[in-house]
């Protein structure tokens, strides 16, 4: 056995790139090198060590209980409820159910409580908004667990979330700072620009193309809801559009002359935000709301605000519509009514308040 002239079983040599020979022990799908040279003591007291080795026991991986949250969520990743959502949504809910079903998914769906959900829910007091997204998709599985038949009841419905930050709408001084830290012609106003005149997301102005400028507008398929808009151009993006070179297919490049992410696009944007000095309270979205909130002190009605933004509900539209200037729509407001009423041309009564005595 010790003799060179010996082929040893499970025993591989080759030679490598330097010409050492290496000699390796190969079973069971495992390969561990041999110390010394063929057929010395220390080969061979490693080979006999090796092959007193038993194959290791297959590790029965335990099955998932037909109704626990492992198997609830593999029903609904394949459910039509799931399959209809916009790719970007589908991302979102499978990546927040996935972390909870790592965490939990070994647990039976009939054995969540409201007293367990508040347990959970507590642990992230650090991270609110976190909780807000967790407590909706765990409201998500839950419900497809009712429609399943699985349980009769919702432990999630009487829960109480944490309340969410409302997103800043940018003031007519912060998008004045903004413009004069980034002259137009350069590619942070440009993106700027499509934000805030476009009224969209940043995942869907990073993704814009010059084959959606069509006329005097600009086709979008808004990824997180699937509408479908078109925008007419404002003279300010139309002016920002025309000085910019079409080095892509994409409107806004990177510096390597490539398309942005949607991640590689909202720190660009965070960026040149700090690097105008605006406070940490502007983000980007909140020149979504910052156009809706423009649209409304111009006098647009809520349906041709949703026409820009996409929202669906009136109710969606209102919240994006909140800091539009109350003192401009009063008066505007109260001119409508004067003009109704037919006093919009008298004079008043009383030139100034009496004093009072």
């Amino acid at each position: 056995m010790g003799r060179r002239g010996v082929r040893l079983a499970y025993v591989h040599t080759f030679q490598d790139r330097t010409g050492r020979v290496r000699h390796y022990f190969r079973r069971y799908g495992k390969r561990t090198a041999l110390p010394g040279a063929y057929g010395s003591r220390e080969f061979l007291d490693a080979y006999a060590a090796l092959l007193g080795e038993k194959q290791p026991e297959p590790v029965e991986r335990a099955k998932p209980d037909d109704r626990s949250f492992h198997a609830l969520a593999a029903r609904y990743f394949g459910s039509p409820q799931f399959h209809q959502l916009s790719a970007g949504s589908r991302t979102n809910y499978r990546r927040v159910i996935e972390g909870f079903v790592a965490a939990h998914g070994a647990r039976r769906v009939d054995d969540l409580t409201r007293e367990r959900v508040d347990v959970l829910l507590g642990r992230m007091a650090d991270r609110p908004g976190a909780g807000i997204i967790f407590l909706k998709r765990l409201r998500t599985l839950v419900r497809y667990a009712m429609a399943l038949g699985w349980i009769s009841t919702d432990p999630t419905a009487a829960v109480q979330s944490y309340r969410s930050t409302e997103i800043h709408t940018w003031t007519e001084a912060e998008i004045a700072a903004f413009e004069a830290r980034w002259p137009s012609g350069t590619k942070q106003r440009l993106a700027f620009a499509l934000l805030l005149y476009t009224g969209q997301r940043g995942s869907d102005v990073h993704r814009m193309t010059w084959a959606d400028i069509a006329g005097e507008g600009i086709h979008v398929a808004q990824q997180k809801t699937g509408e479908r808009l078109y925008v007419p151009l404002h003279p300010a993006l139309r002016g920002e559009l025309a000085q910019t070179r079409r080095e892509h297919i994409a409107i806004l490049t990177t510096a390597f002359g490539q398309p942005f992410t949607v991640k590689g696009f909202g720190q660009m944007v965070s960026s040149a935000i700090r690097a105008a000095g605006l406070p940490t309270r502007c983000k980007a979205h909140g020149l979504r709301k910052a156009a809706a909130r423009r649209l409304a002190e111009a006098g647009c009605t809520a349906k041709q605000i949703a026409a820009i933004t996409g929202h669906r509900t009136l109710a969606e539209t209102e919240r994006y519509t909140r800091a539009a200037d109350q003192r401009q729509l009063a008066e505007q407001a109260m001119a409508k009514q004067a003009v109704n009423e037919g006093l919009a041309n008298r004079p008043a009564k009383f030139a100034t308040l009496p004093e009072k005595k």
